[in-house]
């Protein structure tokens, strides 16, 4: 049996999580949405789902401390105090950085910052709140496992070798979070606990189905080099075929191969597609 906290329950592969780790009947499986009447609906019309009694759903919106200290407070009361795994997986993906390099977005100051603000808030400030809330209950756990979902365009190398100069305030934002996930396995580590910042590949969720030609033109810069990067790259992954992978990564992590604080792939490794 394992505890699982999940945030971002409600869609994509935070969704996902939810299915495949609840199919063990024996795991109790906490997730944490803005909204929770919808979410709620969304698993009661699931047909996997609606009959599984391990499956809470807690509402809070991540960007408010005191919604998440509740979250916290209502999750110790369901477990008796203690979680095994916490996942960081919600996240913001901005409709203003995706199509245009660092130099235009800078064209439109305000927009630039508004939108990196969000970022910041949802992926950085979030999460340490996140996990210092939730720390007493992973230290009373016994698996004692911190996952922040991340993203290869976190990655330096990737963005240097290949010039990847799109989607530049996200990747800034999932950087930070990335440091963030190390210095709480700096703080951590010698308590047990492992911290690990997972990228899940590029998974089909639907992001940009409202992009204009223009748009999808810009995206397709970044895939031919993707394609340079990866040759044998196919495409996104499904959602049910990226938490498998990175489930898989968690699994086989641990503080004694070394990897507290590491940020790798949906491979284990450094391979980001």
């Amino acid at each position: 049996m394992a505890t699982y906290v999940i945030t971002g329950v409600s869609r994509g592969i935070g969704y996902e999580f939810l299915r495949q780790i609840s199919k063990d009947p024996n795991n109790v499986v906490i997730g944490i949405v803005r909204d929770q009447p919808t979410t709620l609906k969304k698993v009661s019309e699931d047909a996997d789902l609606k009959t599984r009694s391990n499956i809470h759903i807690l509402e809070a919106d991540l960007t408010s401390y005191d919604a998440l200290k509740k979250a916290a407070a209502e999750t110790a009361k369901i477990t008796g105090g203690a979680i095994d795994y916490l996942i960081g997986n919600a996240g913001y993906v901005s409709q203003f950085d995706p199509y245009d390099p660092i130099s235009v977005l800078g064209e439109k100051p305000q927009e630039l910052e508004a939108d990196l603000h969000k970022l910041i808030n949802i992926h950085v400030v979030a999460n340490i709140h996140l996990y210092n809330l939730f720390m007493p209950l992973i230290l009373k756990g016994k698996t004692k496992k911190v996952v922040g979902i991340s993203s290869g365009f976190a990655d330096l190398d990737i963005t240097n070798n290949f010039d990847l100069d799109l989607s530049a305030l996200y990747s800034i934002s999932k950087a930070a979070m990335n440091m963030v996930t190390a210095k709480f396995s700096a703080e951590y580590k010698k308590q047990g606990v492992l911290f690990l910042s997972i990228c899940p590949g590029m998974v089909e969720v639907g992001h940009w189905n409202n992009s204009t030609p223009e748009q999808l033109q810009s995206l397709g810069g970044n895939l031919v080099k993707f394609a340079e990067y990866a040759p044998n790259f196919k495409g996104p992954d499904t959602p049910e075929a990226s938490t498998q992978a990175v489930i898989s990564v968690w699994e086989k992590a641990s503080l004694e191969n070394g990897d507290g604080g590491a940020f790798l792939s949906h491979f284990g490794n450094k391979q980001w597609l």
